[in-house]
């Protein structure tokens, strides 16, 4: 009992405590690359704690929407959170087809940012919104035909099951459908987390903004929301990838633990060097790699279907 306890900390506080630190592994990883100190690890922490002692400003012709879409933004992301395995730790809430949940958790907060964004009346926000709506209709269909994948080998929809030690066999029986959900599930964590070479998420121009220019409007605490929302939605699309790619369990909770981290650590160091070596695409290029991260979900269920 009291082992479990404390593996339940330890999971809420990988949950909510880590998210900052992958994006300061992503920008470390890149200075280093660059030839540049970079940042403080901690540094995505003190920013956090300076927005939340700033004021905010609220336009008069915004409404509730507006305060209302990071709140629900966070919440969103910190719930599926709950329903995801994560280290030798299985997830804290689950049920047979929670699956979808996960699915509709994500549409959800991304429902309620866009519409914050239109809710400030600005034409620079209701194109990010725009574009962001675009690239997820592309983007979703691959990350369920995942999860659709993921079902047919595990037999389950639920999450706990689809990403547990039992994916760790299927790996011999059915590698390839496996591979190809893998990849297109990381063309889907770059697009839906506005990295290179799909977005910039340091860019200043709007005309090229995707994620970006939907928060233009929000500062102080409100903002703050965002980044951290952000940081925990990168966290728990990189969860479900190495989860997905790493399912062994070693016998050991502590050295699982250490593996997972790891193996975040790992894909944010992927990450950052896939944005220092590669430029940003043209927005007319986006759509094909997302169709064709679609495809590749969709022949690995094609490959299961025998």
């Amino acid at each position: 009992m009291l082992q479990d306890a404390v593996h339940t900390l330890i999971h809420l506080l990988v949950a909510f405590l880590l998210p900052p630190a992958l994006g300061s592994v992503i920008a470390r990883t890149k200075a280093v690359v660059a030839g540049r100190a970079g940042p403080p690890l901690l540094q995505p922490y003190y920013d956090l704690a300076r927005l939340c002692r700033k004021g905010s400003v609220f336009s008069k012709t915004t409404t509730w929407m507006f305060k209302a879409g990071p709140v629900v933004s966070l919440a969103s992301s910190m719930l599926a959170v709950l329903f995801i395995p994560l280290g030798a730790h299985g997830p804290l809430f689950g049920f047979s087809g929670d699956v979808l949940l996960l699915v509709y958790l994500f549409g959800l907060g991304r429902f309620f940012t866009a519409s914050a964004a239109l809710d400030t009346g600005s034409a620079f926000e209701g194109m990010g919104a725009a574009r962001e709506v675009s690239y997820a209709a592309l983007a979703e269909p691959a990350f369920f035909f995942g999860l659709i994948v993921l079902c047919r080998i595990t037999g389950s929809a639920e999450l706990g099951v689809m990403l547990g030690p039992s994916l760790g066999a299927a790996w011999i029986a059915a590698s390839a459908p496996l591979a190809m959900v893998c990849v297109a599930w990381m063309v889907v964590l770059l697009v839906e987390n506005s990295r290179v070479p799909f977005d910039d998420p340091r860019t200043h121009l709007e005309l090229t903004m995707v994620h970006e220019v939907m928060v233009l409007d929000h500062s102080g605490p409100a903002f703050g929301l965002i980044q951290y929302g952000a940081a925990v939605k990168l966290q728990l699309y990189a969860a479900i990838l190495v989860r997905a790619a790493l399912p062994i369990s070693t016998g050991n909770a502590w050295l699982d633990w250490l593996v997972f981290v790891a193996g975040l650590a790992a894909l944010a160091i992927a990450i950052g060097l896939c944005e220092s070596t590669l430029a940003r695409l043209r927005l007319t290029g986006i759509p094909k790699f997302l169709v064709g991260a679609g495809l590749a979900s969709a022949f690995a269920v094609i490959l299961l279907a025998r």
